[in-house]
């Protein structure tokens, strides 16, 4: 990393998304908290991990940050802009320089275009090139830089593999030269065999155009192979961040430790004498969270204060973040 200034900025991010009732005269009844109040930065040149399980709001925070959903509450900075206040050119610019993989490599490329449409589609809106012609090479270009023939150009998305598709779609997302590009478990609807694969392109590509990341997976295994930092999300809400190796070796919150705990050891020795962490019930309504530590209702370790306060963010030590009162 040649500059540690963040990129990205996120103060008390909050996304609400209302529940109604009615059919003729609709009215709001209540709010799911897909994303209840996060804040974090990423430098120039990291990649941020963020996991937690199914559900827990890890996707609305990706697209909440990018300003692909209104944020509820909040402020997202990103290369100084405000995400949620910027408009018109200001707000060109800035999509220009945060782009997206997204995690279905089916339903993200428009199965009516053809790939040099579809990744040639950024360089048209932001009027990077001058003529069709120009256009064309650069998509050719970008089709090498992620492993894919130039003679694919004009070929439809029905024609590729799983994997193939997500290269297309990473393709898309350096198309406008990013500086920030968050990863949507861009991995996960892949076979084993090409997942390696893609996370080892994303890894070249960032080495070479200093590309900075937010990757969202639940794959802790994998995380910890291409992230710098860790965030653990659980119900809209963080409860620790750390570098990848203090987060994996000293778990400070309940919810950490029983991540980490689902993850396989390749030693059959270790796996049979390790201990597992067996969380109790399900996880809570996000439209009717419970009081005070969201986590207190499947957490062994819970106190009278944490049924009635809500954890503060806290460091303990050497930029380890946890919200937890044990």
């Amino acid at each position: 990393m040649n500059d540690s200034s963040p990129i990205v900025e996120v103060q008390g991010l909050v996304k609400h998304f209302p529940i109604t009732q009615g059919i003729v005269f609709r009215h709001v009844v209540g709010a799911v908290r897909a994303v209840d109040g996060i804040s974090f930065t990423i430098a120039r040149g990291e990649t941020l991990g963020l996991v937690g399980e199914s559900g827990c709001g890890k996707t609305t925070a990706g697209r909440t940050l990018l300003g692909l959903y209104p944020a509820t509450a909040g402020t997202v900075r990103i290369a100084g802009v405000a995400v949620h206040e910027a408009h018109g050119a200001e707000l060109l610019a800035m999509r220009r320089k945060a782009q997206m993989i997204f995690q279905d490599p089916f339903g993200s490329l428009n199965p009516r275009w053809t790939i040099s449409s579809i990744v040639g589609e950024p360089l048209r809106v932001h009027h990077l090139c001058q003529t069709e012609q120009e256009r064309v090479g650069r998509v050719k270009e970008l089709l090498g830089l992620v492993g894919l023939s130039a003679r694919l150009v004009n070929r439809f998305p029905h024609e590729f593999s799983g994997g193939q598709r997500q290269r297309i779609g990473i393709a898309r997302a350096l198309a406008s030269n990013p500086e920030f590009i968050v990863c949507d478990e861009p991995i996960s609807a892949l076979d084993v065999s090409i997942q390696a694969q893609v996370v080892n392109l994303l890894e070249d590509l960032q080495a070479r155009f200093n590309l900075t990341y937010l990757f969202i997976a639940h794959d802790l295994s994998m995380v910890r192979h291409i992230c710098s930092r860790v965030a653990v999300m659980y119900l809209g809400r963080l409860v620790e961040m750390a570098e990848k190796d203090e987060l994996y070796d000293n778990p400070l919150h309940p919810y950490t430790r029983a991540l980490l705990s689902a993850v396989p050891v390749p030693d059959p020795l270790v796996e049979r004498q390790r201990q597992r962490v067996v969380l109790q019930g399900d996880v809570p309504n996000p439209a009717h969270p419970p009081a005070g530590c969201y986590f207190s209702p499947r957490c062994a370790e819970a106190k009278a204060e944490c049924r009635t306060a809500a954890p503060p963010w806290r460091n303990a030590g050497g930029g380890h973040m946890v919200a937890c009162h044990q």
